[in-house]
């Protein structure tokens, strides 16, 4: 999801070359539809995984990210994401080879 990253630049791809899935954290579990569909349907053979320094995913816990939307949003919006699981993750490597 960061905008910082230009995977186009990056890895030496064009428009079309690659189906760029950007999401909190970068991971592949919450893409997991969207990879599933990518290699079954459009014939993806490859998944890069990119995850990066000083991600906001990284250190938080999702007690903390539900007290920030009960805060900010209240308690209602909060007992509409029904206990998401916001994938936080503690260590960046680890992160990478859990997803």
């Amino acid at each position: 999801m960061d905008c910082r990253i230009d995977p186009a630049a990056a890895f030496g791809i064009t428009l079309g070359d690659a189906h760029v899935i950007r999401n909190a954290g970068g991971s592949a579990r919450d893409a997991l539809r969207s990879l599933v569909l990518s290699e079954q349907l459009l014939g993806t053979t490859e998944i890069f995984i990119i995850k990066h320094t000083h991600c906001g995913m990284a250190g938080i816990t999702n007690e903390a990210i539900n007290a920030t939307v009960l805060k900010n949003l209240g308690a209602g919006a909060l007992a509409e994401l029904g206990g998401i699981d916001w994938l936080p993750f503690a260590d960046l490597e680890q992160g990478v080879r859990d997803d």
